[in-house]
């Protein structure tokens, strides 16, 4: 199951409808992937678009007992008080 960031509304938008999804990940997906990757004793691609990251980064986030983007990155901060 993947879900994504919000958009404007706070609807959850696919990563297939992302209008950025086909650019290249960004530094930061590189190096996640990689990690939870090397974590997860797999092998992924070096050359990844966005979405497909974002998507990746989920499967192997469930694989390696981690929560999934949809349940952590999505979650607003309680306001104290």
């Amino acid at each position: 199951m993947t879900t994504a960031a919000p958009d404007q509304t706070g609807a959850i938008k696919d990563p297939s409808e992302w209008v950025t999804g086909g650019e290249p990940m960004i530094g930061e997906q590189d190096s996640y992937v990689h990690t939870l990757a090397r974590q997860a004793g797999v092998e992924v691609g070096v050359d990844m678009a966005k979405a497909e990251a974002f998507e990746k980064i989920d499967e192997l986030r469930e694989k390696t007992g981690k929560k999934p983007h949809s349940t952590t990155r999505l979650r607003k901060p309680k306001k104290s008080g």
